[in-house]
């Protein structure tokens, strides 16, 4: 009796593992698109467009600065990973002003578990322009260096149309994988080909509202991606280096306009948070 009962007792645990095993892989994930060869590139570009008063800092910590943006990557628990996208579908529909740009307005008209839920990027960028503000007035300077690595990498994140979306990996278009051809493969492949352009620095009078700008104009670009993949997997039967070579001549001008902007908008919030900091000497 006893072995009959533990015997039916394994075979229980053994279905119910198999059965998580089998829902994990159903279950959505947060994958970015952005890997660590586009931050890397974004660093790098947005170097060059800062002004000669803090210029040389950056150019100094550029080593440090590429050896870090990629650090939020590394996050495993769901309270980081969700700092690192924005769920605007979760808030109605285009440009989504039902969600309130204030984090404590947004609690108190969502709750903090929904918040959290669909994401908190435009927040974070918030929080960490000012962490890298009050370490350039309190001349923290490895400090400054790693809040600005890290702030770069939301800033970055915000530019990935699929870190804005519930279809954040094509499952719900049928197109699974599209978020890493996009915003790692095709930038792995043909990087060496972008003609990027970033703009000057400028000053932001408000960093969390312009991430949320950020946010919204990437989302805008979704459709044009996804139908940009359809097409260029048309007539295939795998992701070849055909389709490839497709996809980078429909794509190729919205993901380096995206990486671009990026880079501007990295060495704006590194501008910006040294302006408000009081514009200090920085060290050389």
């Amino acid at each position: 009796m006893l072995r009959t009962v533990r015997a039916s007792n394994l075979n229980l645990f053994l279905a119910l593992t198999c059965s998580f095993a089998f829902a994990a892989l159903f279950v959505p994930s947060q994958a970015r698109a952005w890997g660590e060869s586009a931050n890397k590139l974004v660093v790098n570009r947005a170097i060059e467009t800062l002004p000669p008063d803090i210029r040389p800092f950056f150019e100094n910590s550029r080593g440090f600065l590429l050896l870090h943006v990629n650090d939020p990557l590394a996050e495993k628990t769901p309270a980081e990973r969700n700092k690192q996208f924005l769920l605007l579908e979760k808030y109605g529909h285009f440009p989504f002003e039902a969600i309130p740009r204030d984090y404590k307005a947004a609690v108190a008209k969502f709750g903090r578990p929904k918040l959290e839920a669909n994401g908190l990027l435009p927040w974070q960028i918030g929080v960490y322009s000012q962490k890298l503000t009050e370490s350039m007035r309190a001349g923290k300077w490895d400090e400054a260096r790693l809040n600005a690595a890290i702030l770069a990498n939301y800033v970055a994140a915000s530019h990935d149309p699929f870190n804005t979306t519930d279809n954040n990996d094509g499952r719900l278009s049928g197109q699974l994988g599209v978020n890493e051809r996009f915003g790692a493969t095709l930038i792995d492949r043909y990087s060496s080909f972008f003609p990027m352009r970033p703009n000057d620095a400028m000053f932001i009078g408000d960093p969390t509202d312009y991430a949320f700008e950020a946010c919204l104009r990437s989302h805008s670009w979704l459709e044009t991606i996804l139908f940009a993949d359809r097409n260029a997997r048309r007539g295939l039967k795998s992701y070849n280096d055909e389709y490839y070579d497709r996809f980078y001549n429909q794509a190729a001008a919205l993901l380096i306009r995206q990486l671009s902007d990026a880079s501007t908008d990295v060495g704006s919030f590194w501008y910006t948070a040294w302006k408000n900091a009081g514009s200090p000497q920085l060290p050389h």
